[in-house]
């Protein structure tokens, strides 16, 4: 019997991947750079309701599969990825489909497949989220490419998918780079949702003075409420942990350093270059960045004077309002840059349908997620997504929170760079007339750019004496 898939790569999420598969009753073969991962793969899938077979040569694992082939890599991205295609590529016929289910940069995706256009090769790029675990039993997949790759992939996507009452959490969501561009976004608001979760653990335990513990059963009865959400779960989760050899909550132990992989800095790359702000991601890309700078923190504090004042202590409705709204406004720039890349790449992206796929299996999983998508199928203005009369209406209630909890933080000279970003944002786009008319003075004064006049059409200089 031939295969009904194809897996090169048996990495942590490639192997959970395919377990998925062959759990959900289908035939994979699978190969791997190095034929050490092969055997242990095949045991772990014995006795699954699928069936798997290993190849240690590409040709041999390459004929295993049904006509028309689908492959799917799950090799680390770049390099790597361009030699897999560059070996497969003599191997396929016309229809076959190479997918690539890698962390991939959606430029790269959008080169590789102009590269085989034309060709009868079809090259699909597939954002998965969820990680390991959601890998193995059920992630959240933005599949880009041709309708033929869908086509043929759909069965076997929507059967290894999450499930969100009844409905798969993956969609085909454009061309060729859309999918990777969906998932690089989903992860700038990951960023942006991690960064607002650190902010309120600070505030509560540097400004309130709170035992780990007490903040911890904060955010698990935040997870009955608006918040109830994957990464709200998770931190209370974190929160309530001890470490075993000291006895101490486990929080206490880990080292005030984040890393990245890069995709929230893709995502603030992007929106710059489509002229667009993600204020909230970019604080949190930033604030990683700040954390790494370890020592020198550590001199700031002896040499840095904050000037901090009096403040009053934010209430945890206030607490809770503030994280509401800044999650609000973090997804609203995230899909305000995806609208304005559909629309540079004529992706046609459906952002209903994009709010849907995340409602479960991957990281940013939340109740928010069914409003979002209400919105953008009701009235929405200028697709801004926090001009629907619902987030609206949502924004006028949490925003109170949101400010006090901003200004309490700046005065006590506790950093929130991603709320007080997102609250940044939310106030530029209710300010009908702004300040860019003395930008547009400065630069016409000093270097004679012009300026467009309220009163008249076309370019004007000022009267500068």
């Amino acid at each position: 019997m031939r295969a009904d898939i194809g897996v090169y790569g048996l990495g942590t999420m490639g192997s959970a991947l395919a377990l998925n598969m062959i759990d959900n009753g289908f035939v994979v073969a699978v190969s791997n750079r190095s034929d050490d991962k092969i055997a242990p793969f095949l045991k772990e899938a014995d006795g699954l309701s699928g069936s798997a077979e290993g190849h240690s040569d590409l040709g041999a694992f390459v004929e295993a599969l049904k006509t028309p082939r689908t492959v799917l890599l799950m090799v680390p991205s770049g390099k790597a990825t361009d030699a897999m295609i560059d070996a497969l590529r003599p191997l396929l016929s016309d229809g076959d489909t190479i997918i690539d289910g890698g962390n991939a940069d959606f430029n790269d995706t959008r080169s590789r497949h102009a590269a085989v256009d034309g060709s009868g090769v079809h090259f699909v790029g597939m954002g998965v989220s969820g990680g390991e675990e959601g890998a193995r039993r059920g992630p959240s997949m933005m599949v880009g490419g041709s309708a033929h790759s869908w086509a043929q992939f759909r069965p076997m996507a929507e059967a290894i998918a999450a499930d969100f009452e009844g409905t798969p959490c993956v969609a085909h969501v454009g061309p060729d780079g859309a999918g990777h561009f969906v998932k690089t976004v989903h992860n700038g608001i990951e960023y942006a949702d991690m960064q607002m979760i650190a902010e309120i653990y600070g505030i509560q335990r540097d400004m309130a003075g709170l035992p780990v513990a007490e903040i911890g059963a904060m955010f698990a009865r935040w997870k009955q409420g608006p918040l109830s959400s994957y990464l709200i779960e998770s931190a209370a989760d974190v929160l309530a942990a001890t470490e075993s050899q000291t006895g101490r909550p486990m929080i206490e132990v880990i080292v005030d350093s984040a890393g990245q992989k890069g995709t929230g800095r893709w995502t603030v790359i992007e929106a710059l270059k489509l002229g667009q702000s993600a204020s909230a991601i970019e604080a949190a890309v930033g604030a990683r960045g700040w954390s790494s700078e370890k020592e020198a923190r550590v001199a700031g504090q002896d040499t840095l004077t904050l000037g901090a004042q009096s403040f009053e202590m934010p209430s945890e409705a206030d607490l809770e309002a503030a994280m509401l709204a800044g999650r609000i406004l973090a997804h609203a720039q995230g899909f305000r840059v995806m609208a304005v890349a559909s629309e540079a790449f004529e992706w046609s992206l459906d952002m209903a349908q994009i709010a849907e796929i995340w409602r479960a299996g991957c990281i940013i999983r939340s109740a928010l997620l069914d409003v979002f998508a209400d919105a953008f199928r009701g009235t929405l203005r200028h697709d801004h997504m926090i001009l629907a009369p619902a987030m609206a209406s949502r924004l006028a209630e949490t925003l109170p929170g949101l400010r006090r909890v901003v200004v309490a933080a700046n005065l006590a000279g506790q950093p929130v760079p991603a709320l007080s970003a997102a609250l940044a944002w939310h106030d530029s786009m209710a300010a009908a007339r702004g300040t860019a008319d003395m930008i547009q003075g400065l630069r016409d004064y000093f270097g004679a750019h012009g300026f467009e006049r309220i009163d008249a059409d076309g370019a004007h200089h000022g009267d500068w004496g």
